[in-house]
């Protein structure tokens, strides 16, 4: 008998009415039914109208003054962050923001970056998010490719503005100084907080791609899900919290950050938001404001874990009790290292900003099986497929395909991912194992052929990083006359540590086949990522040019 095609599915075999009680039973937990915080969300969303901001203004029914949003600046309230976002509105109507209007927006994790997202929608206007790490060039490039009409940026982008931006009506939504471009604090104090019009549609949100192979492209979404079973099994698999405290620490204007931020916005949640990274202040964050959830990127992980022992216990984070992990692999080895430092709180989010969820897991599958990205949620399925297009059976490795009801509407420039059998490609290797498990073995651009040999980078990263020295690697592939191709490492060691590039090669023979043994190491302070904490590929092919 041949082997069974491997497949995440998203439906277990329960009847109209049993599917209806279960979705009653997570919505319940979640604390969405709860009457108060229904009354509250219906209030807002009569309110809004077609609009993303519509917790914005459930907040305000459901919490009134009790703290919003917590940044660099303090504390706003509910009341305080609804009225802002109304006078902002009116200001950028004025200015002629509305429905069919692109608003761009390129700024760090603070109050300013929610008021400028919320106002936009309440006027019906589409939003993109831009990337923190922009040079001029990159940003001239996605506003004239998107056609944006309005930008709204913090005031340390000025000089990239200059740059690239120059064309588009500006506003700032973070300063320290008192620059003459206005602000969004300019447009609070000139217009009356009264709710504009409410749009006839909900406007488009775009996220960028990550671009780490090369250019950053346009992930168009019009609406969100109203899909009950992707609802349901979202909430399912990561239990979040109605009137929770979250820190936001992976950047809001990528898809990991903004969904958590959008959940936290529409739940009634307290939202905490630093401006920049750093480890230390996250642990002082989190016993300060007893902070319940956490969002992160792995990076995060590594680098709070980086810090003196003695540093890390300084601090009471008890009362974490969900940290949810996406934007980039997350070692086995480091889930691991985490859970024992900070409890069985880890939650690995599998995704892509075009197919949104593909899989979850959970403290107690990372405990079992270390590196696994969980189970598809309900809602979504998933599949393997080899390079024709025919489902492979349990552990063997091939192309991975999501379908589910987030998928994206198309890239702006045009064009989309693959589709098989109605399931959209996440551009990702992998396979499923016998408890049905995912596993991630890397891009389906990664994988090289070295000596007629397949190899996976990712491999070879997770093992490198898990030297006593070693803070992080990347691993690429290069040409190579004699094997094709040939695996070059490049890492970055902990401080004080050392390690020569012949015993790094000694670690990864000791520990896998001759073949994956990289041909080269080099060593570097640090290695290249993006602001969501992905490795920049095309960066180091460049160096190895």
């Amino acid at each position: 008998m041949p082997a069974a095609p491997s497949s995440g599915s998203s439906h277990p075999s329960r009847g109209p009415l049993g599917r209806a009680a279960h979705a009653f039973g997570v919505l319940s937990d979640v604390g969405l039914l709860s009457p108060r915080f229904l009354v509250s969300i219906v209030r807002g969303a009569l309110a809004a109208g077609p609009s993303s901001a519509i917790g914005v203004l459930g907040g305000h029914y459901h919490r009134g003054s009790e703290p919003a949003i917590i940044d660099d600046k303090g504390t706003i309230g509910f009341t305080e962050l609804r009225d802002r976002c109304f006078s902002i509105a009116q200001g950028l109507r004025a200015a002629g923001v509305g429905p069919g209007h692109n608003v761009a927006i390129l700024a760090r994790n603070h109050r300013g970056f929610a008021e400028a997202m919320s106002a936009t929608s309440l006027l019906g206007a589409d939003a993109l998010f831009l990337n923190t790490g922009f040079a001029g060039p990159q940003l001239r490039d996605v506003l004239q490719r998107e056609g944006a009409g309005t930008l709204v940026y913090d005031e340390e982008f000025s000089a990239i503005v200059e740059q690239g931006g120059s064309e588009v009506q500006h506003f700032l939504s973070w300063s320290d100084t008192d620059p003459p471009v206005p602000s969004l604090d300019d447009l609070v104090r000139e217009n009356a907080p009264i709710a504009p019009p409410k749009p006839p549609k909900m406007g488009r949100a775009t996220i960028l791609t990550s671009g780490t192979t090369g250019t950053p492209k346009g992930a168009n979404r019009s609406s969100v899900t109203s899909d009950l079973d992707t609802v349901v099994g979202l909430f399912e698999r990561m239990p979040l919290r109605v009137g929770e405290t979250m820190l936001v620490c992976a950047p809001t204007f990528h898809a990991w950050g903004l969904v958590n931020f959008a959940i936290g916005n529409l739940f009634a949640n307290t939202v905490v938001l630093q401006r920049r990274f750093e480890p230390e202040r996250v642990l002082e964050a989190i016993e300060r404001n007893r902070v319940q959830v956490l969002a992160v990127v792995p990076v995060m992980l590594s680098r709070i874990l980086a810090l003196d022992p003695k540093v890390r216990r300084r601090y009471d984070t008890s009362s974490l009790r969900l940290v949810g992990c996406s934007g980039s692999a997350l070692p086995g080895e480091l889930a691991l290292r985490w859970m024992d430092e900070f409890g069985d709180n880890l939650y690995n989010f599998y995704g892509s900003t075009e197919v949104s969820a593909t899989a979850i897991a959970n403290p107690t599958e990372l405990r079992a099986a270390p590196g696994t990205a969980g189970r598809p949620p309900l809602g979504t399925t998933v599949r393997i497929y080899d390079q024709d297009g025919k489902p492979v059976p349990d552990g063997t490795t091939g192309r991975i395909f999501v379908g589910n009801a987030a998928q994206f509407e198309g890239y702006t420039g045009g064009g989309t991912k693959e589709k098989i059998d109605g399931l959209m490609s996440i551009g990702d290797l992998g396979h499923f194992d016998e408890n049905g498990l995912l596993f991630v073995e890397g891009r389906d651009d990664d994988m090289i052929v070295s000596g007629g040999e397949n190899v996976f980078p990712s491999e070879v990263e997770d093992l490198l990083s898990d030297h006593p020295a070693v803070l992080e690697a990347a691993v690429i592939g290069v040409e190579d006359e004699e094997f094709g191709q040939r695996l070059k490492a490049f890492v970055a060691l902990k401080e004080d540590a050392s390690l020569s590039e012949a015993d790094a090669k000694t670690y990864v023979r000791d520990h896998l086949a001759r073949h994956k043994v990289p041909r080269e190491v080099v060593f570097l302070d640090e290695i290249p990522r993006n602001p969501t904490g992905k490795v920049l590929k095309r960066v180091l092919r460049e160096m190895s040019d």
